[in-house]
């Protein structure tokens, strides 16, 4: 697809923090911060605090002050459970300095706030989403948020698939003063480094459980890989589309022509397609099922497969430990099960073992990233990603708006 090789060739070119400086100046920062709170509104997850972490010291570094913008959950109006006070204590114990908080991120309260704004401080407005207009792409709204500062820094990958207020509509307000902070530009840099400046050989693991969800990415990187390894629940569409016998295994029964069809466009693409061979099998959808290793094609009826099975892992692991370059998108497995964790671990392993023999490693999608942390292996990764739906579209082939804006 020609629009994403023109977008990615930006990246060179791309202004990011390291191109300002900040002294004295008021650095208007799109954050995502939309984290996740127990029943007393404790972060219980400051990953994404920490992400934004270094493109804040830098702008406090070089002298200036931040005023930081996200959105918490999906408020309906001024909804108290969702209001970014909750998360003051938590930011300023991880970025090291005071958060104030304004309890409004627009009109009176979040102007005087912003205008007493000294160098060196930073400001926390309050949830965009309270009001209809972040959404919504209002640019009257955006244009209020514009006026908050001097400097306009994008550094919310999860939100640059939408075209919000805080994320697309206000870049047009700083046609000169506008950026990538170091999280964004970092996100854009690992996937240019997967799609289009790889070392060969190039491996994709697409997991996940159907076909019809990851049917573009596969079709947009189908030039870009040599070998995509297929897993999860998508597995027993193409198994069954082949003929084989899938027992009460997931299936999207209207999209086996569909598998056929990629399996044949690989083939005259030269990219090897990787199906496990056999799984593990359950009587039923339940950590406490009974279970058994059966060949993938010969599933017995009352039975679903739940894992890649033992033949099926050791095939992946010949793949992944010979790629230089691996993109990691979707769980082999149902892993929030126990039972049916070990095909996730598993391939973690190889993958975090082929990175530290030097391949690099893009992780990305809700529940490979969920998986990477839950089993201990974020740090043994090259990058993982911060942005599910974001990422996604980006592998798809779709220019981001919120990327667009500030290379416009």
């Amino acid at each position: 697809m020609v629009i994403f090789a023109v977008q990615y060739q930006y990246s060179k070119l791309m202004k990011t923090l390291k191109d300002f400086n900040f002294k004295d100046k008021k650095a208007l920062v799109r954050v995502d911060f939309n984290v996740p709170l127990d029943e007393n509104f404790n972060v219980t997850d400051v990953n994404r605090i920490e992400g934004a972490k270094p493109t804040i010291d830098k702008i406090l570094a070089d002298g200036g002050s931040v005023i930081l913008m996200s959105h918490l959950g999906r408020p309906k109006g001024n909804e108290s459970k969702y209001s970014l006070q909750h998360i003051v204590k938590t930011t300023s114990e991880v970025l090291g300095v005071p958060v104030i908080f304004a309890s409004d991120c627009r009109g009176e309260v979040a102007q005087n706030a912003a205008a007493s704004l000294q160098p060196g401080q930073v400001l926390l407005l309050e949830n965009l989403r309270f009001y209809p207009e972040e959404e919504a792409g209002d640019v009257a709204f955006a244009k209020e948020l514009a006026s908050l500062g001097d400097i306009y820094v994008n550094d919310a990958f999860g939100t640059a698939h939408r075209a919000h207020a805080s994320t697309t509509i206000i870049a047009q307000f700083f046609p000169e003063n506008k950026c990538f902070g170091l999280l964004l530009a970092k996100e854009i840099e690992s996937l240019n480094r997967v799609l289009n400046n790889s070392v060969k050989p190039v491996t994709a693991v697409l997991g996940g459980s159907k076909v019809s969800s990851k049917i573009t990415v596969i079709e947009n990187i189908l030039d870009k890989v040599d070998h995509m390894i297929i897993g999860g629940g998508m597995t027993f569409t193409f198994i069954k589309a082949l003929g084989g016998k899938i027992g009460d295994s997931i299936c999207e029964d209207d999209k086996m022509d569909l598998a056929l069809e990629i399996l044949h466009k690989a083939k005259l693409k030269n990219v090897h397609i990787h199906i496990p061979v056999d799984v593990v099998a359950a009587d039923s959808f339940s950590n406490d099922a009974a279970t058994q290793i059966v060949d993938v094609c010969e599933i017995p009826d009352g039975w679903q497969g739940l894992d890649a099975g033992p033949k099926s892992l050791e095939n992946f692991k010949k793949i992944v430990m010979e790629s230089k370059t691996i993109l990691w998108n979707g769980p082999l497995g149902v892993f929030e099960m126990p039972s049916f964790a070990n095909g996730t671990i598993t391939l973690g392993e190889y993958i975090a073992e082929s990175t530290e023999n030097g391949a690099f490693s893009l992780v990305g999608g809700g529940d490979s990233v969920a998986a990477v942390k839950q089993f201990g292996l974020e740090d043994r990764m090259s990058y993982v990603s911060t942005g599910g739906g974001a990422m996604l579209e980006m592998l798809e082939g779709r220019v981001l708006p919120g990327i667009q804006a500030i290379l416009d």
